[in-house]
Formats: C-alpha cells, structure tokens, sequence
C-alpha cells in the first residue's frame, strides 16, 4: 500500500515536473515532491470541502504554481510574509516550499478551510503558523507585538477597493502589499481612486505574465505607503 502510494507521488511530481517545464518555470527538482503532496492531500480534501477549483496538474501549475512563481523575485531574502485570505493555501504554502527562507504565516476567517489546512500542513510536515481571524487583525497583532509583515501577498480575495478599505488605513502597520490581478485590474484601480483609496497608498504593477490557455495576462501590483513629502 505504502509503495503504491509512493508511486502515485512519483507519478505526480514528474507530472508536475514536466508542466513547469513546458510553461519554461525554472524551479528546481527537489520542489517537485513537496508540490506533489501538497497537491495531492489538497485534492483529496477538495472532495469534502471545497478548497480550490484548480484539481488537475496542469490547472494547478498554470495558475496556482506560475502565479506564485512570479511573486518569488519581488520577495526578498528572510521576508516575513502574511498570505491574506489563503483558502486552500495558494499562494502561501507554494511560496514556503518555493522559498524556504521565508517566514510565511497564513489567515483566513472560515474554521472549515482552518481545520482542513491544518490538516493539510501536519500531512505534507511544512509547520506554518496560520491565523484563524481577519488579516488585518493579524496584521496588528502582529505589530503590537513589536514586529512588522514585510509583505502581505493577496489573490483572487476581493476586488481592489474592498482591499483598500481593510488595508489602506493600516498601511503604517505593514511593508507593503503584492496583489495577483487580472485583466480588470486597471478598471479596478481607477474606481478605486475614484472613490479616495489610493490617498495613503500608491499601486503600480510591477510583473505582468500571460494566464496559459487564453490570451489574457495576469499582474503584480505593489501597495505601498506613501512617502510624507
């Protein structure tokens, strides 16, 4: 049973192996198990629960896997970063086995997506703190606490103005924000600035990289702090 099991891991990994390959990702080999398990027990809990819409290998490396590969480079070294409403833990738990030097922490409100992933986390033996309550709660506890999130990493949550109204009057309390958008996600800023968001804070997109399968493209945009002129 062990052995089969094994050689379903192997089976996934290579799968995986071979998607990021083709789409040209340049992650290194020893990622591949860690990505298999973890896409593996998330899949299984996605019959139960639902957890993630991406269930097959290549939906899972061409959004979830290529998304959090392309935040990788705007991350730097020892960041301690917040995944903000992770869901089924993208990006947060790729951007832990991707980058092994981060402190990623994770949050989401919903007990049920809590008690899975915790689950999830113990099965794949990657020990990541995750917070049952309000990412910007996290956020200030965290601060009150006499330490800062160097990054908050945001995807498919909410659209950018309700973003900015959790996040733009705490932006004292954190680094900044990375935000994966797509296609609206300039109609998504003008309506936030036409409605006073982006007062504290500045957006620019900062990586752009095509979505596979159509002819669309997704985005990076950084939220920062305004600096006091």
């Amino acid at each position: 049973m062990q052995t089969h099991h094994n050689q379903q891991k192997n089976f996934l990994a290579e799968a995986i192996r071979n998607e990021t390959q083709q789409l040209g990702l340049a992650l290194p080999d020893k990622v591949m198990p860690e990505l298999a398990a973890y896409a593996k027990i998330l899949w299984a809990w996605n019959d139960r629960l639902n957890l993630t819409r991406h269930t097959e290998v290549q939906q899972f490396v061409q959004r979830d896997i290529t998304d959090t590969a392309a935040i990788c480079p705007h991350i730097k070294t020892n960041e301690r970063v917040l995944d903000v409403g992770t869901g089924g833990g993208v990006p947060g738990v790729i951007l832990a086995i991707l980058r092994r030097d981060l402190t990623v922490e994770l949050s989401d409100t919903s007990t049920k997506r809590i008690a899975a992933l915790k689950s999830i986390l113990v099965e794949i033996g990657l020990p990541l703190t995750i917070h049952h309550q309000p990412a910007q709660q996290v956020v200030l506890d965290t601060r009150r606490k006499g330490r800062l999130f160097d990054t908050l990493v945001v995807r498919a949550v909410a659209p950018l103005q309700k973003l900015l109204t959790w996040f733009e009057p705490i932006s004292n309390s954190y680094g900044r924000l990375l935000v994966v958008k797509g296609p609206r996600w300039e109609a998504e800023k003008q309506e936030s600035r036409h409605r006073g968001f982006l007062k504290k804070v500045i957006a620019r997109r900062i990586a752009t990289w095509p979505m596979p399968g159509n002819d669309t493209e997704s985005v990076l945009l950084e939220i920062k702090r305004r600096k006091k002129s």
